[in-house]
């Protein structure tokens, strides 16, 4: 969306566009794009007038309608929930000390698959805890026919999102980018500007899928390992290795293969609401710096992104400046944004290539110097396989029986007290990762990490050794120190437990339903430590207020507002309690939060 504009139209007149014609709109909606009318095309846009080209709305009073519209993005018609009638919705422009309102209208038809009542969560977004739009914690949701207000002050800047909280709606559709203009001059220089809205469609009803998952959640898994790849490595490993290793994962009833719940066998990707072969496009001029604002939209994809030719510089982490730091790709993990530069010379068109993290299948883009043009798309990277370094049990540890044997993971030191919203375990004397009591002998436990590191240098499984710079937590901080700066007073130690055959998800094996709220003292600094017990990422998104991630030696490092947690790892980040009310806590992987990895985070005086 580019620099140089500040009206809701985006009209960049520097860069002619011929108008869209009815046949090349059908040709549209055949590569993707939705059925949205013809009307809707009539607005200008920053980039090229195609399928993709999401609306701006600019200013402090907003009016947004939620419907539903049909859209066909592989050759079925199928309703999606969009707001203003688009998907992605359109992108919101607001600029830091001004007070925003925003009407939100439930225009729903009666039958809808989404749904009656509808909400919108602006995520990472600093305001009152009853605007924060989550039905059952901070209001009543908004019923078919009725609007809603919300109204708060605008305390900070940079590249964010806003989605549903309600039922099965931001997997149907309801998502849209959200930029907000800083007071102060930014600290990097750019002279265009693009939004990467990176997003998973289903044709599926997604109340189906879920369903689908929880009665076999390894059904888009279909790389499982042969017979042919067992003889293969007892060549490579010897028999007795191949064979312990093969214990192992069957003692887990788990296997390495499985990467993601649901993937490209089930979704369609899309960036800014098309497909790969909608060819979005953003163009420049030789010389320029483009800013890309890179969202990670998805219900449930993990996205490593590169733009083959061009290094990127990371400038912004989740709306927050970053030290500067150039590399080939990055991981966007669900709910996540990457503000980068780059500088596009010496040919005419660019791929953005975003593959899934189970290398099942890529969405792609192009940066061009005139409409129309495509450089060649990478092929996706080898499938990668889990280790059981990975599910942090160092090199095959000692893992005590592993799924159903609850008894033997008690011996490495669970205790009561860490029990409901979870008291400080920390590690064993003998370096195991002790574990919540509510863990053991539970039947919605089946795995427990036992000797758990931050990994913050870990560009992430898939990612190691493929040639690419890839950016870590470890090499992206903050361009300001701590903005508390004082040392937490406390400390909780959260766990991430699953059972992946029952899939059923939660913190410390407890479930949402049974879980009593975490409570924080108004006005307190205090630290979280994230254990991941399970052979999932999960990406942890705090509502209403900052995560600030820690180094391994326990300093500030990274302000975050979600943290992302590969199998096996122990995270640490610390939280100022400053905004009163309460708040959601949940893995930002859609299905992992509806099926009970969500928790109540209550500030109190």
């Amino acid at each position: 969306m580019s620099f140089k504009l500040r009206d809701c139209t985006g009209q960049d007149p520097g860069i002619s566009r011929p108008g869209i014609s009815r046949r090349q709109f059908v040709q549209g909606l055949a590569a993707g794009g939705a059925v949205l009318g013809l009307g809707a095309w009539s607005r200008q846009s920053w980039a090229l007038r195609s399928p993709g080209q999401i609306e701006v709305l600019a200013g402090t009073q907003f009016d947004l309608g939620i419907g539903e519209t049909l859209v066909n993005y592989t050759g079925k018609v199928r309703p999606a929930i969009t707001i203003n009638g688009s998907l992605p919705g359109p992108l919101l422009r607001w600029r830091e000390g001004t007070r925003v309102q925003l009407r939100v209208r439930n225009e729903l038809p009666r039958g809808s698959i989404h749904g009656g009542a509808t909400s919108i969560h602006w995520h990472g977004i600093l305001l009152p805890s009853n605007m924060d739009g989550v039905p059952g914690l901070s209001f009543d949701g908004i019923e078919r026919g009725e609007s809603f207000l919300y109204e708060f002050d605008v305390r900070q800047g940079g590249t964010y999102w806003y989605h549903s909280h309600s039922g099965f709606q931001e997997q149907g559709g309801m998502y849209g980018p959200l930029i907000i203009d800083p007071i102060e001059p930014e600290p990097f220089a750019y002279d265009r500007d693009y939004v990467v809205f990176l997003s998973d469609w289903t044709d599926m009803d997604p109340a189906r899928l879920l369903d689908r998952l929880k009665k076999s959640s390894e059904y888009d898994n279909y790389y499982k390992r042969t017979v042919g790849d067992f003889i293969r490595d007892a060549r490579q490993d010897g028999l007795r290795e191949a064979l312990r290793d093969r214990g192992e994962w069957g003692r887990m009833r788990m296997t390495p293969t499985d990467l993601s719940d649901v993937n490209a066998h089930t979704y369609t990707f899309l960036i800014n609401g098309v497909t790969s072969l909608g060819n979005w496009t953003g163009l420049f001029r030789p010389g320029e710096k483009i800013r890309l604002r890179l969202i990670n939209g998805s219900a449930m994809t993990y996205f490593d992104l590169r733009i083959p030719g061009l290094k990127m510089t990371v400038v912004a982490v989740d709306g927050q400046y970053v030290h500067p730091l150039t590399v080939d790709e990055v991981r966007l993990a669900a709910a996540e944004t990457y503000d980068v530069i780059v500088e596009p010379t010496g040919q005419d068109a660019f791929t953005i290539f975003a593959q899934d993290n189970a290398r099942t299948g890529y969405v792609s883009g192009t940066l061009a110097v005139r409409e129309g043009l495509r450089a060649p798309v990478p092929a996706v990277d080898p499938r990668p396989l889990l280790t059981m370094a990975d599910m942090g049990h160092g090199d095959h540890g000692a893992h005590g029986g592993g799924h159903g044997d609850h008894g033997n993971h008690g011996a490495h030191g669970g205790h009561g007290s860490h029990a409901g919203h979870g008291g400080h375990a920390g590690h064993g004397g003998s370096g195991m990762q002790q574990h919540p009591a509510s863990e053991h002998n539970n039947p919605l436990v089946d795995m427990q990490t036992m000797t758990p590191e931050p990994r913050l240098a870990d560009p992430g499984i898939g990612l190691r050794d493929n040639g690419r710079h890839v950016a870590t937590y470890a090499e992206l901080k903050s361009l300001f120190p701590d903005p508390d700066g004082r040392q937490p007073g406390r400390t909780v130690e959260l766990h991430l437990t699953g059972h992946m055959e029952r899939f059923s998800w939660s913190f410390d094996g407890i479930r949402f339903n049974d879980a009593e709220p975490l409570r924080l003292n108004y006005g307190e600094r205090m630290r979280i430590v994230l254990v991941n017990d399970t052979m999932m990422s999960h990406p942890i998104h705090l509502h209403g207020l900052w995560s600030d991630l820690e180094d391994e030696q326990g300093n500030f490092h990274l302000r975050k507002h979600t943290v992302d947690m590969p199998p096996g790892t122990r995270r640490s980040y610390r939280v100022r309690a400053d905004a009163l009310g309460r708040w959601a806590y949940h893995c930002h992987l859609f299905y992992h939060m509806e099926s009970g990895m969500f928790r109540e985070v209550r500030v109190e005086e």
